[in-house]
């Protein structure tokens, strides 16, 4: 396989693959050009770059470029350099361009994960009942009793089809 960067004629020898809106891009280089590129050089090589895409990187830049951590003076170059943070203080210092790199990435900052079928009915269970509290304290402070009296017995519904 050949480098892609222009003229260059060598046998590629590095090879990176970029996700970006479920779009696989794959860059070849060869040795040389991936120097130039301060891609095997990990003083040199911006891995945010490489993870983020230069976009994410650059608006990281922009927004946190003044930014240092008061506990360990990390800066934003470190993190672009090492796509490390410094320490826990640093999350903080830099939390909002990290949201905005994170939504990029992952298409929100919420880790959702999966649930096993069966906790997943209940969880819905529990939230329901949770919701359904809520209400109840809302129209008893509102004192519409009424009210109140219908989401008492929807609450010992769902507790009685739990318990069956």
């Amino acid at each position: 396989m050949k480098c892609c960067q222009g003229e260059c004629e060598n046998e590629a020898t590095v090879h990176l693959t970029e996700i970006v809106d479920g779009q696989m891009k794959k860059i070849d280089l060869c040795e040389e050009c991936a120097k130039e590129k301060g891609v095997t050089d990990p003083q040199g090589f911006a891995l945010a770059d490489l993870l983020l895409g230069l976009g994410a990187s650059s608006e990281m830049e922009q927004s946190s470029a003044d930014l240092e951590c008061p506990t360990c003076g990390f800066a934003h170059a470190d993190f672009k350099k090492s796509g490390r943070l410094g320490c826990s203080d640093c999350y903080a210092t830099f939390g909002e361009p990290l949201e905005a790199m994170l939504k990029q990435m992952h298409k929100g900052t919420q880790h959702e994960g999966k649930v096993p079928k069966a906790l997943r009915a209940a969880m819905d269970v529990n939230r329901q009942r949770e919701r359904l509290g809520a209400q109840l304290t809302k129209a008893v402070e509102a004192e519409n009793y009424e009210e109140a009296a219908q989401i008492r017995d929807q609450i010992k519904e769902l507790e009685a089809a739990e318990e069956a």
